[in-house]
């Protein structure tokens, strides 16, 4: 309804609730409720033209601007004789929330309470309550009590309170130690990534010139962070910043390599893109998760297929990749009378029929139950990986290094 049109002045002021006046609007341990009084004072010589109200002072509850409008004749919708009673929002933005609304009589007892059990939307200037909240005759009844000896009406209106959450920055260690990556003013380690490119030489032909891009890192993150890149920075008694050659890395991946040690993620369009060569390089230098996450990568975009399979198999084995192992060993599983009549494995190395006789075995064991059962020679490599992990234990090896490494700390 609208409660804009008929506003009239009347003297209203602000009391202070005691602590009983909301225990009435108590839903649960879990609701908080913040609670308003006010006292309409001369109440029996307020206007009681319909349609015409008395609004207490505004208010403030969960950063929303709220007014209680009592009409002393009814709103132009009540019945004859009829005080209607409205909590009005005045913000602009909406909400939604439970409220209550009722009398408190001269002895501090409670009367004709209201309360919503779900929550209402009130939009910008809107209002809610009832139109036949109480007859004008029972408010100026003396034996009904509710006036006091001054003639002064007092409400109690309660909303309930959203919780607040103070505004708590994150922990800044890792922004600052991303902050620090290729920091040259306070590096002691400068990597210089170096590569071959071939250029026009002067006579018409071509020549190989090489080029080289630094990299600033900090020895002591790179202890505890990335250990084998650490370890060929040598030693440095000097206190000077210490240079060191990296010939085997390209620099685009090093660039990428680098920030994951100082805690950075590598978008995954990047991921995929060198794959191998991230695969590579955290291979090589022992960045662990790095290569774990290259690895998923790689598997989730390649395409495994009869002219692949093999070198999939080959790169897997030289780099210890197990997940991607399995997922071969899986196809070929799948697909053995198409591999056995078109595929040489005159390369293959004989260790690897053991991980192929376990990709024969958890699919016929599918094939049999619905279901891997659960023992260890049939598990997953992510299943292998996640209870390593759980166990504080190393996660990168091969299927049969993750097996005996979960059986001898079980």
């Amino acid at each position: 309804m609208n409660v804009t049109a008929a506003r009239i002045n009347g003297k209203v002021t602000v009391g202070c609730p005691s602590p009983s006046s909301f225990v009435i609007y108590h839903l649960g341990s879990d609701v908080e409720w913040k609670t308003f009084q006010f006292h309409f004072h001369d109440f029996a010589n307020l206007s009681t033209t319909k349609g015409y109200f008395v609004a207490s002072p505004e208010f403030t509850c969960n950063r929303h601007q709220w007014e209680l409008c009592v009409f002393p004749g009814g709103a132009n919708e009540a019945a004859e004789g009829q005080v209607s009673v409205y909590l009005r929002h005045l913000s602009e933005k909406s909400i939604t929330t439970r409220y209550g609304i009722k009398i408190i009589d001269k002895f501090g007892k409670t009367t004709r309470t209201i309360t919503t059990r779900k929550k209402e939307e009130f939009g910008a200037k809107s209002a809610m309550g009832l139109a036949d909240y109480i007859s004008r005759s029972v408010i100026l009844d003396e034996s009904q009590n509710i006036l006091d000896s001054n003639g002064t009406l007092t409400f109690a209106v309660a909303i309930e309170e959203e919780p607040t959450t103070a505004f708590v920055p994150k922990n800044p260690l890792l922004k600052i130690m991303k902050g620090l990556c290729n920091d040259e003013a306070t590096a002691d380690v400068c990597f210089e990534v170096s590569a071959a490119q071939e250029t026009d030489d002067d006579n018409g032909g071509t020549k190989r010139i090489k080029t080289t891009t630094p990299f600033y890192a900090h020895r002591l993150i790179l202890d505890h962070c990335a250990p084998m890149l650490a370890a060929i920075c040598g030693s440095n008694d000097s206190g000077g910043k210490v240079s060191v050659p990296v010939n085997d890395v390209k620099a685009d991946v090093f660039r990428h390599l680098l920030p994951y040690v100082y805690g950075e993620s590598i978008p995954k369009e990047d991921l995929k893109k060198y794959a191998r060569d991230i695969i590579d390089a955290a291979d090589k230098y022992s960045i662990v998760n790095l290569k774990l996450e290259a690895e998923a990568v790689y598997v989730q975009s390649v395409d495994i297929c009869l002219d692949n399979v093999m070198d999939n198999l080959l790169y897997a084995d030289s780099r210890n990749c197990a997940l991607l192992k399995e997922t071969v060993m899986n196809f070929l599983a799948h697909n053995h009378s198409e591999a056995s009549a078109h595929i040489s494995f005159t390369d293959c190395p004989g260790h690897l029929m053991k991980d192929l006789l376990v990709a024969f075995g958890r699919n016929s064991k599918k094939d049999a139950n619905g279901a891997n059962a659960d023992e260890l020679t049939t598990l997953s490599v992510s299943e292998l990986r996640r209870r390593l992990h759980e166990r504080g234990l190393e996660v990168d090896g091969s299927r049969e290094a993750m097996i005996e490494s979960i059986k001898s700390n079980a």
